[in-house]
């Protein structure tokens, strides 16, 4: 009987796991899709193109937005309702749509389709290892964000002095970043995915707030990717 009720517990615990991924991946995956979406439509629109393109305090407005986004679904995951929480994700996919509808200015249609398809090849790979590894990878998860830091400081010096070197050291070494977090946070995710109930509340804000995670290592990663194989206009 007890073997019984132990096997039932340890499968209730698999559904709640499987239904809570299934959640994540699939609002990552929306998101990605509205973002591509977004930045398509207003790369194909000439007049807000040239709007985001050459109007630098709307661009600095977007960005603080989308930045602010962020923080606000960090910050107030106890304290909004999701539903809020819900409308603030679809909103800062959005806004990250027209940010980077300015890079159909720079680059070729060929070389972001490659970029997309490498960084969602490597991005599968990884979350792959960090979903059946039996290693712990916090360290790296550590390491990661330390370096996160490192290169926004890096990205903020070189902003002044534009050197080319630096920009390279920033690139690659967001790749690297990049990547290990993509398997650390999948092991997060799949960490305190058994410890929810779907349908609740809690459970709802988590597993979007899991898809936002790597929806950003996603972005990053692609953006990292592109700047090493994208060819120029």
């Amino acid at each position: 009987m007890l073997y019984q009720n132990s096997a039932m517990d340890m499968g209730e615990a698999r559904v709640r796991e499987s239904n809570f991924i299934t959640r994540v991946y699939g609002w990552m995956s929306f998101a990605l899709a509205v973002t591509g979406l977004t930045s398509f439509y207003v790369a194909s629109t000439p007049a807000l193109i040239k709007a985001i393109a050459t109007n630098q305090i709307l661009m600095i407005v977007i960005i603080i937005a989308t930045v602010g986004l962020v923080f606000g679904m960090s910050l107030a995951i106890n304290k909004i309702a999701y539903s809020t929480m819900f409308i603030m994700f679809i909103a800062y996919s959005v806004l990250n749509g027209v940010l980077f509808s300015t890079i159909f200015l720079i680059y070729t249609m060929n070389s972001i389709a490659s970029a997309f398809f490498a960084t969602a090849g490597t991005f599968a790979v990884m979350s792959c290892y960090g979903w059946y590894t039996k290693k712990d990878l916090t360290s790296i998860g550590s390491i990661c964000y330390m370096g996160i830091w490192g290169i926004i400081i890096a990205s903020i010096v070189n902003f002044f002095f534009a050197s080319s070197t630096l920009y390279w050291i920033i690139t690659y070494a967001g790749v690297l970043i990049f990547v290990g977090l993509t398997a650390y946070d999948t092991q997060k995710i799949k960490a305190m995915a058994s410890h929810f109930a779907i349908n609740s509340e809690e459970g709802k804000k988590s597993a979007l707030m899991g898809a936002l995670t790597l929806y950003l290592d996603f972005i990053n990663l692609f953006l990292m990717l592109l700047r090493i194989f994208g060819d120029r206009k």
